[in-house]
């Protein structure tokens, strides 16, 4: 298939916002294409499924390089039009119509060729590897029509701006092979790969699809409830209590002495986490099986539990692995199991699945335990259960329906969780970043700090919480705002004169080495502007500490 139909169909889904009329067009080019595991893929922007650890490796700065080489025109005017258009799609577009000369004999580009191009960049290793991925880059480019070199360069920097989400190649497969929505998510819930759906969708062998050890389902989510009474409301008594561990969310998959491991999000941490591969072989006394399980930073002196962002960087880390390691060790805490030898247990009880689980799992302290459970119908025991979890440094306690099946990739009344509710934080903005696409006119992610005496100290970044248009607080109200205050700027990046003051709310205040005042927000949201504030007013350390202590209490 040439890559101008593609591109065809880009242009036609970006030029719309209504999903029906998103479902149509994408619908019309799968009952089409013969190849539909690669427009599918290239439709999410991809080229490989979200859970395959192989990546591209491409930054922006590559990229920049690339469009240099292919346009002749300078990595540094490059980056200002970027700033001015906030899209480098367009910007390559603009400069490949102005450079470009008309060639008879140039071959058109293929589907086949820009897939092929940018899934061997995640090939390329050793010397001379960054050279070698800009000449794919280039191939690409010189052979692009301008529209077409728009869409190759947001697909290598994953920004392809379609409009086109999960929902809606979910109702487009389901669209082009006369199947129900429900099925096609039933599917992709079991694949977590829509091309695999499509293709199975299209020779009517849905059913056939299951789990496969190796590849990772969708986690099933809780609903945040504010009460005790509103969960046992939500999933009946009596129910199971567990705690709610302040780690990330991992996915063990078992298969014979091979182990791959998931994070919510789908990412491949195997190697990130090696240390751990031994203790699973070891006291799970399965063959094949997927778990679930928090996974929990603690201190090697104190043994104690650790929060979050003391792990947080383990998850991206490549190199010095091992020091690492050493340096943050883990404890993996299960709390569910999903399979066991190719059995498929999503549905199974929630009371029979923890059976099973405490049936093959041997636990080791600070190395491989099950969460701390509790069954009752009691408000009192659940509300005790709650204060120890949070005195012991947890976040909270899981409530769940002791009937309910795993209900992969969906916020169901199966499960649900408490957690304390947080005091908002008055903070200056200190830096901002300019936005893209529709928001590539305003600063839309903004750099805050809290006081200590005279100094700022950062403890975070948000762009959640301001509106675009028609709210009480816009992108283009606060960038007005600061823009009189832009002391700098490098790239996209400004830095500007401490003057705005925001109310910001989060989920948790958490030990971090990433901002310099120690702290940072998790799920930071913007409340309000505060002009009614000074400098004096912007919340200091000394009550992000107090704030951050009565968390454990």
């Amino acid at each position: 298939m040439k890559y101008s139909i593609l591109t065809k169909t880009y242009q036609e889904l970006e030029a719309t916002t209504k999903r029906l009329e998103k479902t149509e067009i994408i619908s019309e080019l799968l009952k089409k294409t013969k190849d539909l595991e690669k427009v599918i893929y290239l439709l999410q922007g991809k080229v490989f499924p979200k859970w395959d650890e192989r990546k591209t490796g491409i930054s922006s700065r590559l990229v920049l390089k690339a469009i240099n080489s292919a346009t002749g025109v300078s990595t540094n005017n490059l980056e200002k039009e970027w700033v001015k258009k906030g899209d480098l799609g367009i910007v390559v577009e603009e400069q490949i119509k102005k450079s470009k000369q008309t060639s008879l004999f140039k071959t058109k580009l293929t589907m086949d060729k820009v897939f092929d191009n940018i899934q061997k960049l995640a090939e390329l290793e050793g010397k001379g590897t960054v050279t070698k991925k800009i000449q794919h880059i280039i191939e690409l480019l010189t052979s692009a029509e301008p529209e077409e070199a728009k869409y190759i360069v947001r697909t290598l920097i994953e920004d392809l701006r379609i409009g086109v989400k999960g929902g809606v190649i979910k109702d487009s497969i389901a669209k082009a092979f006369s199947k129900e929505s429900k099925e096609i998510e039933v599917a992709y819930n079991l694949t977590n790969d829509f091309a695999e759906v499509a293709i199975a969708a299209k020779d009517n062998k849905l059913k056939s699809l299951k789990m496969k050890t190796g590849k990772p389902i969708n986690p099933m989510l809780a609903i945040r409830v504010e009460s005790i009474k509103e969960a046992f409301k939500a999933v009946g008594t009596p129910a199971l209590v567990d705690q709610k561990l302040d780690g990330f969310r991992l996915q063990i998959h078992k298969k014979g002495d091979e182990i791959t491991l998931f994070t919510r999000r789908l990412e491949n941490v195997t190697k990130q986490f090696e240390e751990i591969l031994p203790t699973i072989r070891e006291n799970i006394k399965l063959t094949e099986c997927i778990l679930d399980s928090e996974l929990v930073g603690y201190d090697p002196k104190t043994k104690k539990h650790l929060p979050f962002q003391t792990i947080s960087q383990r998850i991206r880390r490549k190199y010095d692995i091992e020091k690492s390691a050493e340096e943050t060790p883990v404890e993996i805490n299960l709390f569910d199991i999903i399979s066991k030898d190719k059995e498929s247990l999503l549905t199974m009880s929630q009371k029979e699945r923890r059976k099973v689980l405490e049936k093959v799992t041997k636990e080791e302290t600070r190395k491989i335990v099950i969460t701390k459970k509790l069954i009752t119908d009691s408000e009192k025991e659940v509300e005790q259960f709650y204060k120890k979890s949070l005195k012991d440094g947890h976040e909270g306690v899981m409530i769940k329906s002791i009937e309910s099946e795993y209900v992969p990739g969906r916020r169901v009344g199966g499960w649900v969780k408490l957690k304390p509710t947080k005091e908002n934080l008055d903070l200056v903005i200190l830096e901002a970043g300019w936005g893209e696409g529709k928001r590539s006119n305003w600063l839309a992610s903004f750099t805050l700090a809290c006081r200590d005496k005279n100094n700022l100290l950062t403890i975070g970044k948000v762009g959640t919480g301001v509106a675009e248009k028609e709210a009480e607080l816009t992108f283009e109200m606060l960038t007005n705002e600061l823009k009189p205050l832009i002391i700098e700027q490098k790239g996209k990046q400004v830095t500007l004169k401490p003057r705005i003051i925001l109310e910001i709310g989060y989920e948790e205040i958490q030990r971090s080495p990433t901002y310099k005042s120690g702290f940072a927000l998790r799920f930071p949201k913007v409340i309000r502007l505060r002009k009614d504030l000074g400098f004096e007013d912007i919340d200091n350390l000394e009550r992000v500490k107090k704030l951050h202590k009565s968390q454990i209490k």
